[in-house]
């Protein structure tokens, strides 16, 4: 059936996200010709992309009677209906369009996703129907996002895991196949925070407006952040050694005050530790991990928490290290305050984290 003009034009404001103006247009040509299919169908886009999933039901169900053996009306029944939640009736339907026309690909990969949710489904089906829509559509990246979901339902890694490389293969900007090859990656046993910082980063480059990698950035910037609280902590502890703030017993303790040599001295290590430990690598990240960095600073609660806790730690540690303490009492309580707040802290944060 040809496409009337009107349904055209509203075809092509879908596509361009304009959809009350799309409404407008079909909702004239539906005036002129209520049984039009295409203008229905292009209707029902406008709903699902809207979310307006009643209606969008409302539009397939009088497409669906005006054609019950179209596989496009029956495609976007399905959508419709699963959009709905209404899971049964879209395995049906899904399961009539394949009957319909046994070689479109599409029926065969939203019936591998929905496998789960249907009554009689069965995850080894779904991976068989995963595979059969990458067998009739072997160029085409949506049919490996379905065998890829297929995949991980049936907890089939290896292939999952194969489904993305080839999908990064055939689409390198392929959303799903950059995102979870990146968390993957970057969530891997053994990578340090700077080097999931520079994942996420590169893979922002390729989709800039993802929310999820932007999310893994920042947790992984935090990770960054986190890592300030052990170079504060080591020179509180390093200052407590420096006084001898809890002699042995039986041992005759340092005599207090220390000279102004030591003290200068204690400054020395102290800037190493935070020169190789934390300058340096900040100076090796990315820039757009350095600008995340003081972004979440910024935009966080607790990434600013987390610094404040270094900069209280570090604080104890140069009163510790640079006042000449002539006895031990006030050093004790000023080395237990630099070191556990934060010390308690660092252990809440890996206790939440298993």
């Amino acid at each position: 059936m040809e496409q009337h003009p009107m349904v055209a034009r509203a075809e092509a404001l879908v596509d361009l996200g304009r959809y009350a103006e799309a409404k407008s247009v079909l909702a004239s040509r539906l005036q002129e010709d209520p049984q039009d299919l295409w203008a229905l169908l292009e209707l029902a886009r406008c709903h699902l992309a809207g979310k307006e999933t009643d209606q969008a039901v409302e539009v397939t169900g009088q497409a669906l009677t005006l054609a019950p053996q179209d596989y496009a009306t029956l495609h976007m029944r399905a959508r419709a209906l699963r959009q709905a939640s209404r899971m049964e009736e879209t395995g049906a339907v899904l399961r009539e369009a394949i009957r319909v026309d046994p070689l479109r690909w599409t029926a065969y990969g939203t019936l591998a996703e929905i496998q789960p949710w249907l009554s009689d489904g069965d995850r080894q089906e779904g991976l068989r129907l995963g595979l059969e829509a990458v067998r009739l559509a072997p160029e085409e990246p949506r049919a490996y996002e379905s065998l890829y979901k297929a995949a991980l339902i049936a907890n089939d890694q290896e292939r999952a895991r194969q489904t993305l490389v080839t999908l990064r293969q055939l689409d390198p900007t392929n959303s799903l196949a950059v995102v979870m090859q990146t968390d993957s990656a970057a969530n891997a046993p053994g990578v340090k925070a700077a080097q999931a910082a520079d994942l996420y980063a590169d893979a922002l480059g390729t989709l800039p407006d993802s929310d999820w990698l932007r999310s893994g950035l920042d947790a992984a910037t935090y990770r960054l952040l986190r890592g300030t609280r052990w170079l504060a902590l080591l020179c509180v502890a390093a200052a407590g050694a420096m006084l001898d703030i809890f002699p042995e017993e039986g041992k005759v303790p340092r005599e207090l005050p220390v000279s102004l040599g030591q003290r200068l001295w204690m400054l020395v290590p102290m800037a190493a530790l935070w020169g190789f430990g934390a300058l340096l690598r900040y100076r090796r990240l990315r820039t757009g991990v350095q600008l995340n960095v003081r972004s979440l600073i910024r935009r966080g609660r607790w990434a600013r928490v987390v610094l404040a806790q270094a900069v209280w730690a570090m604080l104890c540690a140069l009163l510790l290290s640079q006042v000449p303490w002539s006895e031990r009492t006030v050093p004790q309580v000023l080395f237990w305050a630099g070191i556990v707040p934060t010390l308690a802290t660092v252990l809440f944060d890996r206790k939440k984290r298993k």
